[in-house]
Parts: structure tokens; sequence; C-alpha cells
């Protein structure tokens, strides 16, 4: 009976490795092996293949699925790398290997969703699918009429030469408000406001997609639930990864 072939990189992604896109960067960096031989792009693997990531061996065999919900405080680093001494992942101490999905940068606190499923990653983060991330926000002074106007409307990025898509922005209180974002550009809040003249002092996401924060403690997490990923999935359909 013929073994299922897959992807390289889709059965990397399947067993919680990394990203299919970090899959292919490996692999362009020479740093898979498939059966001994430096692998390839583009290139098929079976369940009994012995595939190598940096060295480590890699099965997608028996894995469970995982997608938890963590509120980060602020210090932690949104990365894997063991250089970084407030690496998420050391911090965690995880039982099983997961990784971020997406960012929040050292100073920001909140939501911030880990899996294994490096498709989920995907669907979720690519700016082209254009799902919702809702944060609370506050600055150094009062906000004004023109400042709720222009946030809205899209402000541009001169380091990034781009202008931010459309949003919806509510006021809170003189120095607070609630903002709905469908993109993900490195930093783009304190960018948004920098550029109009604010600086940002406290910055807490509180919802991506259909998954909230709650009343989640900061720095614990908790299991996405069944309901919430049943949601979560419909939301998903026709989104490219």
């Amino acid at each position: 009976m013929s073994q299922e072939l897959f992807r390289l990189n889709k059965y990397l992604s399947d067993a919680g490795v990394c990203s299919r896109r970090a899959a292919d960067a490996a692999i362009e960096a020479g740093q898979v092996t498939v059966n001994g031989q430096v692998a390839v792009m583009g290139m098929k693997v079976t369940s009994e293949d012995e595939v190598l990531f940096k060295g480590k061996t890699v099965s997608n065999v028996g894995k469970n699925q995982i997608l938890i919900a963590y509120n980060k405080p602020a210090g932690i680093v949104c990365t894997a790398e063991k250089r970084e001494k407030n690496n998420i992942i050391d911090h965690l101490n995880y039982p099983e290997r997961i990784y971020p999905i997406g960012r929040l940068d050292k100073d920001s606190t909140g939501l911030l969703l880990l899996t294994n499923q490096g498709d989920l990653v995907n669907k979720i983060m690519r700016g082209v699918n254009a799902h919702e991330k809702e944060y609370v926000v506050t600055v150094d002074k009062e906000i004004t009429a023109d400042f709720i106007k222009q946030m809205a409307a899209g402000v541009y990025l001169e380091e990034l030469d781009t202008t931010t898509r459309k949003c919806q922005i509510k006021k809170l209180a003189p120095n607070k408000f609630n903002i709905i974002l469908t993109q993900g550009l490195n930093r783009q809040i304190r960018r948004m406001c920098q550029a109009l003249g604010y600086r940002v002092r406290t910055l807490k996401r509180v919802r991506i997609m259909n998954i909230e924060l709650g009343d989640l403690k900061e720095d614990s997490y908790r299991d996405v639930t069944s309901a919430e990923l049943k949601k979560l999935n419909k939301l998903l359909v026709g989104s490219k990864n």
C-alpha cells in the first residue's frame, strides 16, 4: 500500500515546527534534511521518511492540535529564539512544542494565541485575509476629534512608506481609545500615534477574531474552547495560507 505524500513545508507546519513560510525559509537555508539528504523546495515526504529540522527529528504522527490563549505581560518577547532571555517559549515552559501566532511587542500586553498548527498561523496573520484584532490604548495627551478621524481614515507611515487601512476606533476616556485593525504592520498602532504627534503609554490586545481576552489573568493561559475553535474555523473559511 502506497504511503500518503505530504509537501515538506506542510509536513513541518503540521508537525508544529513552524509556519509554512518559515519552513520554506529553512529549506532554502539548507536547515532541513530528508533521509540524510539536504531537502529542496517543493519536495514531498511520507510519514516514514526521516525528517530533521535544524538537526532535530520531526514527526507529525499522532500530534495533538493545540491552541491556547495567553495574557502576555510587558517584558516578554514573542520569539522562540533561545538567545533572547525573555523569550515566550522558555517563559511559558509549555509541555509541547508551540509558537506564537503573530507578535505583541515587548512593551505591549494582552491576548496572544499560541499553537502547533502552522496553517492556522498563516490564515490568521496574513494581512490579505483582513481578520480583526482589537486593542485598548492609552496615550500621553488628550485625544481630539481630529485624531480619531485621521486614525480611522488611515495614517501614512513614512518609515514603512504605506498608508494604514481604514479602521474602527472609539474614544473611551480623555487619553484612552479602542481600535480594531485588520492588518498587522510592525508596531502599527505606536507608529500611527507617533505620526499624529502622540506617544503610546499602554497597549493591550483584547481580541483576535472571535477569541477574547476576557478576565484571563496576566501571565496565565487557557485552552481555546471547542465552541471558540468551531467559530474560528468558520471565520477562517476561504482564508489564504
